[in-house]
């Protein structure tokens, strides 16, 4: 298979083919090292949120094909020191690494025959000493928070003077403070003298503040009538209203170059003085924290006891009561009763972690900061992960787990599948999984014991096949040992009409017999099955096609019975009979029909691209040898398409649906291409951006957009009122209808779409 390694920049991107799932992520690293030219210790790898560590392999993160790694390149934080550094400063290998000193945080510059730079950066050590109040300013968003000094160290980097003929360094000194935030004590930085200073501890008095004074100030950027971080600010306006209230005006400093105004402040009482470096400048006062508002813990109920609330009461009934029969949800923060859940719970579970129905999650899957990835228990049960064979299991296409999942129509959907006529050509079995005419990946038949069939593939797996075209013979399922990962075997026992093979036998329009078997009066009012036909079967028949998979219709159960194959050993074998109005692909009208409807063979994303670099890097010789249908056959007449006949009731439906006016003439022009492209551009133009399929219970929004309504309330739930396309403001007041006209088409264009969300 191949997948993709992409820069976190996005700029630049690789294709690595000729590996499988069971490549090792240091063999990931030696080909992204050859191809990108970053060294394997530089490299971080990522993959749906995960780092990629090395001892573990592509299978363990469910890599699949056409997907993209991340790769991120570490970069030194400091520049490197000469290596004679150590010798003249007596640092040991480690500080000179870092090039970072720690120093004496009481040292003073009593030396005079050191440098000048060196001296006034010993001077600047004297301002602060271990353990001193100060406030760190966060460079991002450029709020002060209350912190705390813990270490002090100097920062060595050598610099040449121009102007000296004789090329000597200079020694330039930069002292770094190590600080830790009182709210955030996990959290430390090493910030200048510019980043920090004494903590701010005197209240100005309204009458004390004047016009143009620099003062501290706390402000909310999202939610003004709210408390916020503390910001720097300059006074620009000051006014005390008809109703007594004060109102203050500033602009607030972010940093050097940044500013933002005008900004009103709300809490006018809490005005700070910023006090100057240097303590000795004045009396030292007492260590006191800056005032906070005590806020409601709940903002839906305002926490009134009386009141029933889902937010801070049980999301269920919304009571605040039985807190000793209360859990915390540790992924949503939402309280359950015990007695409240379905099932309900007798007692409280004893693990410490507890998820709601809505937040349980494999725990085996989930690894938190700086842990390595956790073995997942089916996959350690799996014969590929206890075998000891030395086959490369992982290349097969069938392994590489499907790249997106049909949900036009149910798994259990029972008919054809729209916009996949008869004759439609897949290279691979994932890809006909991926298009939903037969879900599973190997497994030669789709259905449940108590539902049915739904599809099947003849694929020559049993010499018991008899296969006529419009009438086939079938032979069931099972009588084989497949242990150690075999997918296939000998005939080793009796197969019984039980699982997938009573899957077939119900869908005959005939009461089920699991010892003799049955045959249907009227098989035509037996359930369709979709079926498949695949180009191994070419052993056995002449109607498989010659490459990859063709679907080929329509076929119903006539009867079922137990008889002795040639193994010995007793199958099960089915009579199946084509009732497809669309004719037969190889037929001489089914094949007119796939020209008209340019039917081309489907390959996944990639595929050719990556043939072609295969076949560029092979010598001519081996190029000759090549068979020519690893690529695609070029005709050199252009076959003739017709174009897919839309019902007039449909486009009656259309034209009604006046705001997507511009997506439906783009859709429909793509109708002159045939059906087949037809469809690709109807899932394409109404694809739900958040969730990326067709859209479900359409609402389109006031900008002109189309998304689910489902993915537009889990966006309002998170008080996110814009627009997910183009951020254009809907309010929080907007109204979510459904589109019914767009729902409508939609319906009869691919019915049963809904059933499948």
């Amino acid at each position: 298979m191949w997948i993709h390694v992409r820069t976190m920049d996005g700029k630049r991107s690789e294709q690595i083919d000729g590996i499988s799932k069971l490549t090792k992520i240091e063999d990931i690293r030696e080909i992204v090292e050859d191809k990108f030219g970053v060294i394997q210790k530089a490299q971080r790898l990522f993959f749906r949120g995960k780092q990629l560590e090395n001892g573990y392999k592509l299978f363990d993160y469910d890599v699949c094909l056409n997907d993209i790694i991340q790769l991120v390149e570490r970069k030194p934080i400091l520049a490197e020191v000469p290596e004679n550094s150590s010798e003249k400063t007596g640092q040991t290998l480690s500080d000179t690494d870092s090039g970072i000193e720690s120093i004496d945080p009481n040292l003073k510059a009593n030396n005079s025959n050191k440098p000048n730079a060196e001296e006034s950066s010993s001077n600047l050590c004297s301002l602060y000493k271990i353990n001193d109040l100060v406030d760190a300013q966060d460079t991002d968003t450029g709020a002060w928070f209350e912190a705390k000094i813990k270490t002090i160290q100097q920062k060595k980097a050598s610099a040449i003077d121009s102007s000296n003929k004789e090329n000597t360094e200079i020694n330039d000194m930069t002292i770094l403070y190590c600080v830790q935030f009182d709210d955030y004590e996990d959290e430390e930085r090493q910030l200048e003298i510019n980043q920090i200073r004494p903590r701010a501890r005197k209240l100005l008095e309204w009458n004390d503040i004047n016009i143009e004074d620099k003062v501290m100030v706390n402000y909310n950027m999202d939610k003004h009538n709210q408390r916020g971080f503390w910001y720097d600010g300059i006074v620009l306006q000051k006014k005390i209203r008809r109703n007594k209230s004060k109102e203050l005006v500033v602009r607030l400093l972010l940093g050097p170059g940044k500013e933002l105004e005008p900004c009103t402040i709300v809490f006018v009482e809490e005005i700070f003085v910023i006090e100057k470096p240097g303590f000795e400048s004045g009396p030292v006062l007492p260590d006191v924290k800056r005032k906070t508002e005590k806020e409601p813990d709940c903002g839906h109920c305002n926490d009134n006891p009386r009141r029933k609330c889902k937010e801070c009461g049980c999301n269920v009934c919304g009571e605040k009561k039985d807190f000793d029969k209360t859990l915390l949800c540790d992924e949503c923060n939402l309280p359950f009763h015990t007695f409240c859940l379905d099932p309900p719970l007798d007692s409280l579970p004893e693990e410490d972690d507890w998820f709601c129905p809505l937040c349980r999650h494999d725990n085996s899957k989930i690894i938190e900061a700086g842990e390595r990835l956790k073995e997942n228990k089916k996959k350690s049960k799996m014969k590929s992960s206890t075998s000891e064979t030395q086959r490369d299991w992982g290349k097969g296409m069938a392994c590489v787990g499907r790249s997106k999942i049909c949900t036009i129509v149910p798994s259990n959907h029972v008919g054809p599948i729209p916009g996949v006529p008869v004759g439609t050509l897949w290279k691979f079995r994932v890809q006909v999984s991926e298009a939903g005419v037969h879900r599973p990946h190997v497994s030669g038949i789709h259905g449940k014991e108590s539902e049915g069939a739904f599809s099947i593939v003849l694929a020559g797996g049993y010499e018991d096949d008899e296969d006529n075209g419009d009438e086939f013979t079938y032979t069931g399922s099972g009588g084989r040992d497949l242990s150690g990962n075999k997918r296939t075997a000998e005939q080793s026992c009796d197969q019984v009409l039980t699982k997938s093979n009573m899957a077939i036998a119900r869908t005959c329009h005939v009461k089920v017999d699991a010892k003799n078997g049955a045959e249907s009066s009227d098989w035509k009012k037996s359930r369709p099955i979709r079926v498949v036909r695949n180009y191994k079967g070419a052993k056995h028949s002449e109607y498989a096609p010659e490459e990859g998979n063709r679907y080929d219709g329509l076929y119903k159960v006539v009867k079922y019975w137990p008889d002795k194959g040639k193994s010995g050993f007793i199958v099960w074998r089915y009579l199946f009979r084509r009732d497809d109005p669309e004719p037969s692909p190889w037929t001489k009208s089914g094949k007119k029909r796939s020209k008209t409807l340019g039917i081309t063979m489907q390959y996944p994303d990639g595929y050719l691209e990556n043939q072609a670099q295969k076949n560029a890097n092979e010598d001519s010789s081996t190029k000759r040898k090549r068979s020519d249908v690893e690529s695609p056959k070029k005709s050199s007449k252009k076959a003739k398409i017709m174009s897919y006949q839309i019902d007039g009731n449909i486009k009656k439906l259309i034209m009604k649906d006046i705001k997507n006016k511009l997506l439906w003439e783009e859709g429909l022009q793509s109708a002159k291409d045939g059906q087949q492209k037809f469809f690709e551009k109807l899932q394409d133009l109404f694809a739900c951006v958040c969730c990326q399929d067709l859209v479900f219970q359409p609402i389109t929004t006031t900008c002109n957009h189309n998304m689910c309504k489902g993915c537009l309330q889990r966006s309002f739930k998170a008080e996110v009122y814009s627009c997910p396309v183009c951020r254009f403001e809907l309010g929080s007041g907007y109204s979510l209808d459904v589109n019914d006209g767009l729902r409508e088409i939609l319906v009869h264009l691919l019915p049963g779409y809904e059933n499948g969300r």
